[in-house]
């Protein structure tokens, strides 16, 4: 589990994880007035714009959700070259994973940021290409924001309800990262109280 007291503000996401942000606004509005910022690739935008699916009522919202942010510039997709997917430690271990989890983690080693993914396989390979602390997903960056107090106790409720509205449940790992964040801040505020008295 990530350290909640931490979370690299500069984020390169997945598919996934950008599905997961979108589908709360709680969650994504509170992650931007906090100064995360999000970029992907152009293969991410085509898996979530383009790549062909069932058109799902949540999908076409989804969908609206990010094309409005990427209007507003509120999340950047780059290009990536076709020799960085060329990357052989990269492609040697890719298993399942898609061509955009694999541009988002081929771009954020050649750019020094995060990864920001909530695919078990895309943490995994990425923990080899990466700093464990530049490895991120959904529900370390909520409890990163319950830790400093920019989410409360019952936005956790109205969160995990957005997810499930979306299908999108990331329940039983937010209800953990929920009680990690629970258990530092208390430590952190006898820590802060010890030093005061």
């Amino acid at each position: 589990m990530n350290d909640v007291s931490q979370f690299a503000k500069w984020n390169v996401a997945d598919t996934c994880s950008l599905w997961n942000l979108f589908a709360s606004r709680l969650l994504y509005s509170t992650a931007r007035s906090a100064g995360v910022r999000l970029c992907c690739t152009e293969f991410v935008i085509y898996e979530c714009l383009h790549k062909t699916g069932p058109l799902r009522p949540e999908r076409i919202e989804l969908q609206n959700r990010l094309k409005r942010a990427l209007h507003d510039q509120q999340v950047t997709p780059y290009k990536i070259d076709v020799e960085d997917l060329q990357d052989v430690e990269v492609l040697r271990n890719r298993k399942k994973l898609s061509l955009g989890e694999l541009s988002v983690l081929v771009f954020a080693h050649k750019t020094s940021q995060a990864v920001l993914t909530d695919d078990r396989g895309a943490q995994k390979l990425a923990r080899t290409i990466l700093a464990e602390v530049n490895v991120q997903n959904t529900p370390h960056l909520y409890a990163w924001l319950y830790f400093t107090s920019l989410l409360g106790d019952g936005d956790l409720q109205q969160i995990q309800a957005d997810l499930r509205g979306f299908n999108r449940s990331l329940d039983p790992h937010l209800g953990r990262y929920h009680t990690e964040a629970q258990r530092c801040k208390a430590v952190a505020n006898r820590a802060s109280s010890e030093a005061e008295g």
